[in-house]
């Protein structure tokens, strides 16, 4: 499969007012400028966790409690073992859950880093990204998609 039919997978199973009209961006933005995988890799971890959260019975909470404070969710690899625990029935999901979890390990560079080297599933250095790993992710993206619940 090629990564431009990986996006289409994404497209076909995503929800259709909050990340369809995005994922259609990346396409066109990808397919013109392949170097951009930098500034899209954010984009799509961030609706990994969120697909994987679907599955999830985090999925749907308020960003506040009553008192006005954040609720905490799970993210990263707490919310890839929490999508395990609840979906024990699937084992093909479950499969899948244990092969991204290469996309949540934790990198070290040093520690000094900035923020714009932290995102909320770990720590993963943009000087390490890379068109490779972007296209990997985005198959495993696609290869998941169809157990999104949005």
């Amino acid at each position: 499969m090629s990564v431009y039919d990986d996006l289409e997978e994404i497209w076909n199973h995503s929800h259709y007012w909050n990340w369809s009209p995005d994922w259609l961006v990346v396409k066109e933005v990808y397919e013109k400028v392949p170097n951009s995988y930098s500034v899209l890799m954010p984009f799509a971890y961030s609706y990994f966790e969120e697909m994987i959260r679907t599955t999830t019975s985090e999925y749907g909470l308020p960003l506040f409690d009553r008192n006005q404070k954040p609720v905490r969710v799970k993210v990263g690899m707490a919310l890839i073992n929490l999508a395990i625990e609840e979906n024990k029935d699937n084992t093909e999901y479950i499969a899948l859950l244990e092969k991204a979890k290469k996309h949540f390990t934790y990198t070290k560079v040093s520690n000094d880093e900035n923020g714009r080297n932290r995102v909320m599933h770990g720590r993963v250095h943009p000087r390490f990204w890379n068109q490779e790993d972007f296209e990997k992710l985005i198959h495993d993206i696609a290869e998941m998609s169809k157990y999104a619940q949005f």
